[in-house]
């Protein structure tokens, strides 16, 4: 057995590797060493003060005996919950479920809104972490929004984020239904949510909203 074939079986299925760019634009890979579970990560080196104090600055206080014994973190979306001034939160769990209509809910037209999503981190950090939302009307693409949302450890309390208001197109054309899709991942590209769903805008608020459970005002 070569060298290169010895390098080979050492590095077969232990070891997670990477392409990098040099400066002339060459690809070459580059092994980054195994992936271990977390909790193995934080019993390394436990005697040494400085290093477990610096890992406790990166990590947070992380409660070992939560975490798997699984390298793979896990992200678990719970709900979406929709915002709008003068209205009542609207939470809606993950997966949706549809009214009647088929629709998770309805926005007014010409109306300011934001989502806040809460998910719960476990077993390992997950890096990069994004959403993306992709919505058409009449099989026209008519948003695609993506959000890098960051890098998270786990904690067994939910993280929360709120994005940005928006406001729901206006006018009798930009009523109606709509198809989307919602979906979760992080830098490694493992999804951890992908869902299609249907909702409608319409020329005034419904006079009760269904929130996965049954209607709410």
């Amino acid at each position: 057995m070569d060298d290169k074939e010895k390098e080979k079986e050492k590095h077969d299925g232990t070891d997670v590797e990477e392409e990098e760019e040099d400066e002339e634009g060459n690809k070459r890979t580059v092994v980054l060493g195994p992936q271990v579970p977390l909790k193995e990560q934080l019993e390394l080196d436990k005697d040494d003060e400085s290093l477990r104090m610096w890992k406790e600055q990166l990590l947070g206080q992380v409660d070992t005996e939560q975490l798997g014994e699984t390298a793979e973190p896990e992200v678990k979306v719970l709900n979406l919950t929709i915002l709008s001034p003068g209205r009542p939160d609207l939470v809606l769990p993950i997966p949706f479920k549809a009214d009647e209509k088929g629709y998770a809910f309805a926005l007014k037209d010409g109306s300011p809104y934001s989502f806040r999503f809460s998910f719960i981190v476990s077993n390992n950090i997950v890096s990069g972490l994004k959403y993306t939302n992709t919505v058409w009307k009449t099989g026209v693409r008519v948003e695609n929004q993506k959000m890098m949302l960051g890098t998270f450890s786990p904690q067994l309390e939910p993280y929360v984020y709120e994005g940005e208001e928006e406001t729901t197109p206006a006018g009798i054309f930009a009523r109606g239904s709509y198809s989307a899709k919602l979906k979760f991942a992080d830098d490694d590209g493992k999804v951890y949510l992908e869902m299609s769903y249907y909702f409608e805008i319409r020329k005034d608020w419904p006079a009760t909203q269904w929130c996965g459970a049954g209607p709410a005002c």
